[in-house]
């Protein structure tokens, strides 16, 4: 067996962190009763409550794609609009998935310089038709961090959960990188959920150090009625739901999902501190997470390419690098190290 060196293009390179294998290996022992009638799902789902120093109901599904879809389908009738980011995951990745699983839902994007959405974006989104021929806005969804690597401030949720509120609409949080942004902010997790206004949160482990699994977390029990229903009809109610759980016990019962993720952000910030002042070199956006976007000419990522750097460039043209939970320091100040290189190399040609 061969083993690559480290890449950073996906957070999803990496493998299963020790404390989600050992929590796994240890629900790996004897029966359990099944579909989520367990000890570890059960545990798991109050760690949770525990987290968020709330009584949320809490859902475990597969994948970020079917918590998301699932979590707006179940907020949304057939006719109502879901109001998010042009560069929102649900609307760029998805593959048109919260449609599907609504019957129908519209997303209804509104265009933003730096992936986030602002109060009087949704404001002029929900406003501009309200005739019955335009499916009715009804729920909000925001990224945190967004699909730039941007983090949502706990004043600047309180800000859109105000206009929701204001607006009748609910306000929906996909958090596939949530650790990283409580990790970013230094803040506890209910502060920029269910106590700034947020209905509904997606909470993702598989980018932070696990196998599979995201946690969708209701807030408002009252939405959550018959979501077991709808993970079920969705394929997404696992028989053996203790190795969808127990990963999260392992991950929440001594802060390896904070440490993972505030890892994974320091790896980021390395990388950009060494970059920043390089010639012909660019930060798309700030580093607030662990991502680095950044903008060179195609000579640059070319040479990088040639010396075994992977990364994509769907985000603007530029070069997208995410760290894991693993992410080797060495290993990042090489690619650091690369991209000086080949942007010296590039200036001097020129």
């Amino acid at each position: 067996m061969t083993t690559e060196a480290q890449q950073f293009a996906s957070d999803n390179y990496a493998g299963i962190c020790p404390e989600a294998w050992a929590a796994m290996e240890a629900a790996n022992q004897g029966h359990a009763p099944a579909y989520g009638d367990d000890h570890w799902t059960h545990t798991a789902a109050d760690a949770f409550r525990t987290l968020f120093e709330t009584d949320c109901e809490v859902f475990f599904a597969f994948n970020g794609t079917a918590a998301n879809s699932l979590a707006l389908a179940a907020l949304c009738q057939s006719y109502h609009s879901v109001i998010c980011s042009a560069a929102a995951h649900v609307e760029t990745d998805e593959c048109g998935a919260p449609e599907f699983f609504s019957n129908g839902s519209k997303l209804l994007v509104a265009q933003s310089q730096d992936g986030k959405l602002t109060p009087e974006a949704v404001r002029a989104v929900a406003t501009s038709r309200s005739d019955i021929h335009f499916p009715k806005p009804r729920v909000v969804t925001i990224t945190q961090p967004t699909e730039t690597g941007q983090v949502y401030t706990i004043d600047e949720v309180k800000a859109l959960s105000a206009v929701c509120r204001e607006l009748g609409l609910k306000l929906h949080m996909d958090g596939a990188r949530f650790a990283h942004a409580c990790a970013s902010l230094n803040c506890d997790p209910a502060e920029i959920t269910w106590r700034a206004g947020v209905d509904v949160l997606c909470f993702g482990g598989t980018k932070n150090g696990m196998a599979v699994g995201e946690a969708v977390l209701f807030f408002d029990r009252a939405l959550a009625q018959d979501f077991d229903y709808r993970c079920k009809q969705a394929g997404q109610l696992a028989s053996k739901m203790r190795f969808l759980a127990a990963p999260w016990v392992g991950m929440l019962e001594n802060g390896a999902w904070l440490r993972n993720a505030a890892h994974a952000n320091g790896c980021a910030r390395q990388l950009a501190e060494q970059i920043a002042e390089l010639p012909g070199i660019e930060l798309m956006f700030p580093v607030e997470a662990n991502g680095v976007f950044v903008r060179a000419s195609d000579a640059v990522l070319a040479e990088l390419r040639m010396r075994g750097w992977r990364f994509y460039t769907f985000i603007g043209g530029g070069a997208r690098f995410m760290f894991a939970w693993d992410a080797d320091p060495a290993r990042v100040d090489q690619l650091a190290a690369d991209i000086r290189a080949a942007s010296t190399a590039t200036a001097l040609a020129a």
